[in-house]
């Protein structure tokens, strides 16, 4: 594989809410947070009785889930590591010159947006003419990606999801889709991708979410079909500032729709805005800024999904569970915190099997 993995030196942390909080229970279209069974259920029992959930089996079910969720999130970060290693050795990529970025992939105006950003004299006035914005508030819109680019960034995921190579699923609610940084993406263009183009926009258009110092990310694609998922249930991100490209595929309606952001209320249907998502544009927004997707009606979609994240904020809020971060040491990638003293002790380091 030309594009060599690249093991980050550097300590990943975690908020151990990461392995209690925020699980989703896809059935019931619900996030909950699962410290033990008492706790579970007399916090979420008469929400999953009012969505259905009404028999003895059906809850045994819903335990069943909740207990494979957390045994995932505790052994994530060694099999994450276990499967980027045998994919680096297995898999033949199909275009390895796509795994460094170019510019010949990026569309002229993303390029000449971003170098527009990076200028001394660029004001956000300035960049705010060169960048469409959406219905929603702060959300913004602008092609990232050449047609060429998406075509075969597509046909390259085909190809890996069709290998015997180990697969990392994005998240509980995307379950069809590829995690970028086991695939071999990060260092030679997802880094690059993030530093030299998103990050002087997310400066100028996001000051208040820490878009002059967007230190990491973590980079996906979902993918969208009839006969998998065909939607995204409404939801915020891990993440200050989320970038997501619409690559294409044949498909119809699945536009992105944006409410309030997070902990300001509750959203009625008349303040939800559509945006359309053609493929090669990438739509920008605050990670907190609740959304979802609207089901496909025919075809498949894939998005490339990259949430950027300032580990100078979430080390002194974690966006997850509003409180100063607990953070533990973990192997494999982390969720964008930082050591803030770099003196935690060595019992600090979790050992994630024996988590409760």
């Amino acid at each position: 594989m030309e594009a060599g993995v690249r093991q980050n030196e550097s300590k990943s942390y975690r908020c151990l809410c990461y392995f209690t909080n925020n699980i989703y229970l896809r059935q019931y279209g619900v996030h909950v947070s699962y410290a033990n069974e008492s706790q579970f259920w007399n916090d979420y029992g008469q929400v999953l009785l009012q969505r259905g959930c009404d028999t003895q089996a059906k809850r045994l079910e819903v335990n069943k889930e909740i207990q494979a969720e957390v045994k995932r999130r505790r052994n994530f970060g060694r099999e994450s590591v276990q499967r980027r290693e045998t994919i680096h050795k297995l898999y033949k990529p199909l275009y390895p010159d796509i795994f460094t970025l170019q510019d010949k992939w990026l569309d002229p105006a993303f390029v000449e947006l971003a170098s527009y950003s990076r200028r001394e004299d660029a004001t956000v006035e300035g960049l705010l003419s060169k960048v469409t914005t959406e219905t929603g508030e702060r959300v913004y819109s602008f092609p990232v990606f050449t047609l060429e680019f998406c075509q075969r960034f597509i046909e390259l995921i085909e190809d890996f999801e069709n290998s015997p190579c180990p697969k990392g699923r994005p998240n509980t609610m995307n379950q069809y889709g590829v995690l970028l940084d086991e695939l071999g993406f990060d260092e030679d263009f997802l880094k690059p991708l993030r530093e030299h183009y998103l990050q002087p926009i997310s400066r100028l258009l996001f000051p208040d979410w820490g878009g002059e110092n967007l230190d990491s990310h973590k980079a996906f694609i979902v993918q969208y079909k009839l006969s998998e998922d065909t939607d995204l249930s409404y939801h915020y991100d891990n993440a200050e500032v989320t970038l997501n490209v619409c690559l294409g595929a044949d498909f119809s309606s699945g536009n992105l729709y944006f409410g309030k952001m997070r902990n300001s209320g509750t959203d009625s249907s008349s303040q939800l805005t559509e945006c359309e998502h053609s493929p090669g544009c990438g739509i920008l927004h605050r990670g907190q800024h609740r959304h979802g997707a609207q089901p496909i009606r025919s075809g498949e979609r894939y998005n490339l999904i990259v949430w950027m994240r300032c580990a100078q904020l979430r080390n002194e809020r974690c966006p997850m569970c509003d409180m100063t971060p607990d953070l533990v040491e973990v192997e494999g990638p982390g969720d964008g915190f930082s050591d803030p003293q770099g003196n935690y002790e060595e019992q600090r380091t979790v050992q994630v099997c024996q988590l409760t």
